[in-house]
């Protein structure tokens, strides 16, 4: 283990997006905008603002278009934003978005809870956003959910997950990310299953995004670091969960991810002590205790005698 590790990781903050999509009351717009800042501060480039869902379902989210209107992408920044259909497309290409991203579940019970639809018919509508998104220069990532397990169905078929992910590969998303929405990957899972999407994907265009609902989840990202994955998608100070999806805790904390990559010697562009200061922020603004092992020790500190 650890003899094949990369000089530098990449890392997808979804924090305003997976991670407020959980709160049972929306944020408001200057809250958001204070966190997005504090997250650019720290130096997190690629990050999911928002979704163009309708606000029926999440309401937390309604406040799309104002919120990219509010915060344009600084240089070298990429703002990404979930489009379920193409109605969200419209309204993502209204408002001038560099990014979209498509999202779908490899189990048919939580993809019909979290989207309404049947996977197929997931994919029949992403046949119908994908390619008007990339004839009009939007970079388009993918999601695929409950790779690692679903709450509903138990054990997800790998041979099903990489179908899907094939496809959204064969439709021009530029990266699919395989999700542990419940945290229940452990990490000779990970191996097993990030090994057979690799057989026919290659790593560039993989991400793996795990959630830490029962502590796995950087054992897990050590076993992609192994295997080739250099993209991970991570919130901040483990805000977040799948509102679909019970007793998924929240999301791998990007300070846990960028502590353990720093240790081992892998950049990140990312400064350690301005992230925790972010997650200081979300905690904040979100107004309750947030569960991130670094943001809540803050980094080592030497006592003296």
């Amino acid at each position: 283990m650890l003899d094949a590790l990369p000089a530098e990781v990449s890392i997808v903050e979804v924090s305003p997006r997976d991670g407020l999509q959980n709160e049972k009351a929306p944020l408001a717009l200057p809250d958001k905008v204070r966190l997005i800042r504090a997250l650019l501060a720290a130096g997190l480039t690629r990050i999911e603002l928002t979704s163009f869902v309708s606000p029926r379902w999440i309401p937390q989210l309604a406040d799309a278009e104002e919120l990219i209107r509010t915060l344009p992408a600084p240089k070298g920044v990429m703002f990404s934003a979930l489009v379920p259909n193409a109605t969200g497309l419209e309204r993502a290409l209204r408002v001038g978005i560099d990014e979209i991203a498509v999202f779908l579940s490899a189990s048919e019970t939580h993809n019909k809870k979290n989207t309404n639809k049947s996977i197929e018919q997931s994919l029949e509508t992403f046949r119908e956003v994908v390619p008007p998104a990339r004839a009009a220069g939007l970079r388009v990532r993918a999601y695929v959910s409950t790779v690692w397990g679903c709450p509903y169905e138990g054990p997800v078929s790998v041979a099903k997950s990489l179908e899907i992910a094939r496809t959204l590969v064969e439709l021009d998303c530029y990266q699919v990310s395989l999700g542990d929405t419940i945290g229940v990957g452990t990490p000779a899972q990970t191996k097993a299953i990030v090994s057979s999407f690799l057989g026919e994907i290659p790593a560039s265009k993989l991400a793996l995004h795990f959630h830490d609902t029962r502590g796995t989840a950087l054992a897990n990202c050590l076993v992609g670091l192994e295997l080739g994955i250099r993209d991970f998608d991570a919130s901040v100070a483990g805000l977040g969960g799948c509102p679909y999806a019970p007793g998924a805790a929240g999301n791998l904390a990007t300070e846990d991810l960028v502590y353990m990559l720093h240790g081992m010697g892998i950049r990140t562009g990312v400064d350690l002590d301005l992230l925790i200061e972010a997650g200081r922020v979300a905690e904040t603004v979100i107004g309750r205790p947030l569960p991130g092992k670094v943001h809540q020790a803050g980094p080592p500190k030497l006592r003296g005698a």
